[in-house]
């Protein structure tokens, strides 16, 4: 399965748990809307003026890459891309999903291009799209490969998915992955593709707050519950599995560890399970390092994105990828990268170097 194909759709909420609520007794209205959103069919160039003084006082002009954002509104029919609502030159909207979707694909923009230099998702000033109200109590959020595309939940499990950084951050680093490695989207390969993006999305919120890596909760999706539910995010990069434990929607899946790597056939080879297992070696990586995350380890795995990987990286490949990127750096950033990927299991212990 190609990530690159127009009208495929990487939802953030994964399949499994639409499942396990759609068979839900305590939820009658967000079981409905799971079972309704489980069989639902799933550039110019633009430059901002910086104005300053220079030493002697004089004003200085000067060209910078922008964002080119465009938001739609769906209506709540499932016709893309809807009516345009919002564009870049216009102001808020009385909508509050136009604008937080609005923000988001800002946030996001941004931190491509402070972080790693990376002008929109294909580096080269691609607008970026959004359609808010999509469908009727629709449980997801989802990169069709062109745009954005939220729905407003159920009301009882999910609130609206436009309120949440972390996850406008995910899905559009799908654009960015479907631009530079292209990762196959299934079994290893799929779960590296989940969890670049799940970084991509972290690190969109942390740059925003001016977060350290510290400081950060390292949560996914951590506004989409309601207070209904039992539990904290979607997922959590530090300590999968940990995110949340509800008597309907079950417990958080995600492994830490390769010993507890899931082989299955579900979620197309587990790719939103065992992104746990990457997702912890970066927040580790980040942590080890200390200060702002988008800055030494978040360019180690932009660079290892887009220096050449394989669209088949296997875990093993990426660590490999990774630890090469680290090197270029400086040798404790590389050490570092070695005991962020020994802790979860891809390197055995005899790769680390050991701490003088």
């Amino acid at each position: 399965m190609s990530s690159t194909a127009f009208g495929e759709r990487h939802g953030v909420i994964p399949s499994y748990l639409l499942a396990r609520l759609a068979e839900s007794g305590r939820f009658p209205r967000a079981a409905a809307a799971a079972r309704q959103t489980l069989t639902a069919g799933r550039p110019p160039f633009r430059a901002r003026i910086d104005l300053s003084i220079d030493e002697s006082g004089a004003l200085v002009a000067s060209l910078s890459d922008a964002p080119n954002r465009t938001v739609s509104d769906a209506g709540n029919t499932q016709e893309l891309p809807g009516i345009v609502v919002r564009g870049e030159d216009d102001p808020p909207s009385d909508d509050a999903a136009v604008n937080e979707a609005f923000d988001g694909l800002g946030a996001t923009f941004e931190l491509l291009l402070g972080a790693f230099g990376r002008n929109s998702l294909d580096d080269a000033g691609a607008p970026l799209d959004a359609t808010v109200h999509y469908g009727v109590d629709y449980d997801n959020a989802f990169w069709d490969g062109q745009r954005m595309v939220f729905g407003d939940g159920d009301g009882e499990v999910f609130e609206g998915f436009t309120g949440s950084v972390t996850v406008i951050g995910h899905e559009l680093a799908h654009g960015v992955i479907q631009h530079t490695a292209n990762l196959e989207y299934h079994g290893q390969p799929g779960a590296l593709n989940e969890s670049i993006a799940d970084v991509i999305g972290a690190l969109t919120e942390q740059h925003l707050r001016g977060q350290t890596a510290d400081a950060a909760s390292w949560l996914i999706g951590a506004e989409i519950f309601t207070e209904a539910v039992q539990g904290r995010a979607l997922r959590s990069m530090i300590e999968p599995g940990t995110a949340y434990d509800d008597d309907e929607l079950g417990k958080d899946p995600q492994p830490a560890h390769m010993r507890d790597f899931v082989k299955t056939t579900e979620d197309n080879g587990g790719v939103h399970i065992n992104s746990g297992i990457p997702n912890r070696a970066f927040a580790l990586f980040a942590t080890d390092l200390g200060g702002n995350a988008w800055e030494r380890a978040g360019t180690v795995w932009y660079r290892a994105l887009t220096g050449g990987l394989s669209s088949t990286a296997t875990f093993t490949e990426f660590a490999d990828a990774t630890t090469a990127a680290a090197a270029e750096i400086d040798q404790a950033t590389a050490d570092a990268a070695r005991r962020a990927w020994a802790a979860v299991g891809v390197y055995e212990d005899e790769r680390v170097p050991p701490i003088d």
